[in-house]
């Protein structure tokens, strides 16, 4: 296994297994470390409208001299842009900020922000509306959710032509969402794990420091390979030159069972999933 192998979404495409987040990096931060990414091996890239780095993510893949085609792009709906026109108007404008003629993958960051908590229902599906006219387009080629509970993907479904293919949420050894990730993989939507490394928090564990020592590899990499074996698709993000090309080093070894038990028993040790319903943003 490597960087570019893939699994396969509901609608015959590939994903890249590991993907490489750009959340909280901004600015010059952000295009350097996708430059490393790339350099690193990683063809697997994410960003959102809400993170304001889409201009500088465009700049990296234009100046890595990686082919476009070999990229996995992603990108997610703004929390403020729900609703038929807006979300045109917001893939318009991500397709002009990145650079490019056409987005991989096209997510809904949250299903119910606080600017549509009266008609969130009727607002994610005119934005899936406006999303599945892209892929007519040829504009984006996959569509996914973010942050979707079961009732959540229960309602988008009772009105989408096209089915998520990717739910991206919380997933690392504090927080599993085994009720989501249930939900998920009955309907054939991928697991995405955003945030695999607590945000730095699961660093703080004696017992996965315990375990990075056993198989001669540090945290970041056990954890990241915990996650792999649980056939989720992390998104490991650092802007250290360092780490991103540790990161990537997790394919030479294998977590053992009981281990993997010791690692899924962490629940609550660092931090937890955000209720979508009640988010302030």
């Amino acid at each position: 296994m490597s960087l570019t192998d893939g699994y396969q979404m509901n609608n015959g495409l590939t994903i890249p297994k590991v993907g490489f987040g750009t959340w909280q990096a901004k600015d010059n931060e952000a295009k350097q470390s996708v430059l490393w990414a790339l350099e690193a091996g990683y063809r697997h890239i994410d960003t959102a409208q809400g993170y304001n780095n889409e201009e500088e993510v465009g700049e990296a893949i234009k100046e890595s001299g990686v082919p476009r085609e070999e990229i996995f792009l992603t990108t997610k709906l703004h929390n403020k842009k729900h609703g038929y026109d807006n979300t045109v108007e917001a893939l318009n404008d991500s397709l002009r900020k990145l650079d490019t003629d056409y987005l991989d993958l096209v997510l809904i960051h949250w299903p119910n922000p606080k600017y549509f908590r009266d008609n969130w229902k009727e607002a994610n599906a005119e934005s899936w509306k406006a999303m599945e006219e892209f892929v007519a387009a040829g504009k984006i080629k996959t569509l996914g959710v973010s942050n979707f509970l079961p009732h959540h993907l229960d309602a988008l479904l009772e009105t989408a032509n096209i089915k998520p293919a990717v739910n991206q949420i919380l997933l690392n050894p504090s927080e599993m969402q085994p009720d989501v990730v249930a939900y998920n993989t009955e309907h054939d939507i991928i697991n995405e794990a955003y945030s695999p490394l607590g945000t730095g928090k699961i660093f703080d564990i004696d017992e996965l420091k315990e375990l990075a020592e056993k198989y001669d590899k540090t945290v970041a990499q056990l954890v990241l390979r915990w996650s792999l074996q649980h056939d989720f698709l992390p998104l490991p993000k650092t802007v250290t030159k360092e780490r991103v090309f540790e990161n990537a080093d997790i394919f030479d070894f294998e977590i053992n069972a009981d281990d993997m038990k010791v690692i899924d028993g962490m629940t609550g040790r660092a931090g937890s999933a955000t209720d979508p319903d009640t988010i302030s943003f």
